[in-house]
C-alpha cells in the first residue's frame, strides 16, 4: 500500500512491482443537469479526474447505477449510460462492467482503476513554500447547478460549465508530470479552498489572490443573489479558520469554497517551472491556465488577499 485515506488523497495506491502501481477510485452523484447524456459525461469526467490527479492513466472502469426503475423510463437511463460510454471512450478506458441498484434517486458514477509509476505519483504531500499554485478550470459549477435546479437559470445558461465539467483532466496531468510538479488535487466538493487545505502539511501554508480566481459566467451574479447550494454554505462555514483580507466580501468567500462538479486540477508548481507549465497547459487545451497564488512557510494558514501573486 502506498496511498490510503489516511492523507485525503484522490485515489487508493497499491504497488504491484517496482515500476508499477494501481491506483483506484469511486465517484457518483445525482443529477447536476436535465440533459441525461450530459449527466453521464460529466459523471465520468469526475470519477476520471481522481486519477489523473494521482498521474495515473486510466485502464478499465466498472459503472455504478441507482436507478428509480418505478418513476424514470430505461430510455433515460440508456442516455445517461451513453454519456458515460463517451467519456471513458476518450479517456480509451473501456466500461468492463459494473453493478446497479432499484434506488428512490438516480445516481450515476464510475469505479476507476489506473495505472501510474511508483516514483511519479502527484500525491497531496509534496507542496513546498514558494512552489506557485494553477488551477486548471473555473470554479462555479455548484452555484450553476443550483440555479439549474431552482429555474434562475435554463439549461443553454449552462453550456459552457457543462464543457468545463466534461472535459478531462489528462491533459493537464500530462502538463504537470513534464514539468515536474510537486503535488496535485482536484477541485471537487470541498471547494477550491478545502481541497487546499489538504494540500497543506508540515510547515505549508497558503496565500490565494481572488482576482486571478477564474469562475463561470453569471456566478458572481448568482451568488450575490444568494443562489448556492447547501455544500457550499457548509464549506464556508467549514473555513472559519481562513485568514480573509480586507474587501473580499461574501461573493468572493462563497465562489473560493463553492461545491464543485469535476473541477480542474490544482497543482503545486515549482518557481523555475512555473512559465513552461503554463505554456504546457495552453498547448494542452486545459479550460483555464490560471495562477492563483502561492505557498508559503506559514504553517496551515491560508490568506486570501488581493494583490501579490
Amino acid at each position: 500500500m502506498l496511498v490510503d485515506a489516511t492523507t485525503r488523497d484522490d485515489a487508493a495506491v497499491y504497488r504491484l512491482d517496482a515500476s508499477r502501481a494501481l491506483v483506484a477510485t469511486v465517484d457518483f452523484f445525482t443529477p447536476v443537469v436535465d440533459d441525461a447524456r450530459a449527466w453521464g459525461r460529466i459523471a465520468a469526467a469526475n470519477a476520471l479526474s481522481d486519477l489523473y490527479a494521482m498521474g495515473a492513466t486510466p485502464l478499465f472502469a466498472l459503472s455504478l447505477v441507482g436507478w428509480p426503475r418505478d418513476s424514470l423510463p430505461w430510455e433515460i437511463l440508456g442516455e445517461v449510460l451513453d454519456g458515460l460510454s463517451e467519456t471513458t471512450g476518450r479517456a480509451r478506458c473501456p466500461i468492463l462492467g459494473g453493478h446497479s441498484i432499484d434506488a428512490l434517486e438516480p445516481h450515476v458514477g464510475l469505479a476507476a482503476i489506473g495505472e501510474a509509476h511508483p516514483d511519479r505519483l502527484l500525491t497531496n504531500r509534496g507542496a513546498r513554500p514558494g512552489d506557485r499554485i494553477v488551477l486548471t478550470k473555473p470554479l462555479g459549477t455548484g452555484i450553476l447547478s443550483t440555479a439549474l435546479k431552482r429555474g434562475t437559470v435554463s439549461e443553454a445558461d449552462l453550456t459552457e460549465a457543462v464543457d468545463s465539467m466534461t472535459a478531462l483532466n489528462a491533459g493537464a496531468m500530462r502538463a504537470a508530470l513534464e514539468h515536474h510538479v510537486h503535488t496535485a488535487t482536484d477541485v471537487t466538493g470541498f471547494g477550491l479552498l478545502g481541497h487546499l487545505g489538504n494540500l497543506l502539511h508540515g510547515d505549508v501554508g497558503a496565500t490565494i489572490n481572488p482576482s486571478r480566481v477564474p469562475c463561470l459566467p453569471r456566478v458572481r451574479e448568482l451568488a450575490a443573489a444568494g443562489v448556492v447550494p447547501g455544500g457550499t454554505e457548509r464549506n464556508l462555514a467549514a473555513a472559519e479558520a481562513v485568514q480573509w483580507g480586507s474587501g473580499i466580501d461574501r461573493v468572493d468567500r462563497l465562489i473560493l469554497t463553492d461545491a464543485q462538479t469535476s473541477g480542474g486540477l490544482l497543482l503545486a508548481v515549482p518557481a523555475r517551472e512555473i512559465d513552461a507549465l503554463l505554456d504546457a497547459l495552453r498547448r494542452e487545451g486545459t479550460p483555464t491556465q490560471a495562477l492563483i497564488g502561492e505557498f508559503t512557510d506559514e504553517p496551515g494558514v491560508i490568506r486570501v488577499e488581493r494583490g501579490g501573486s
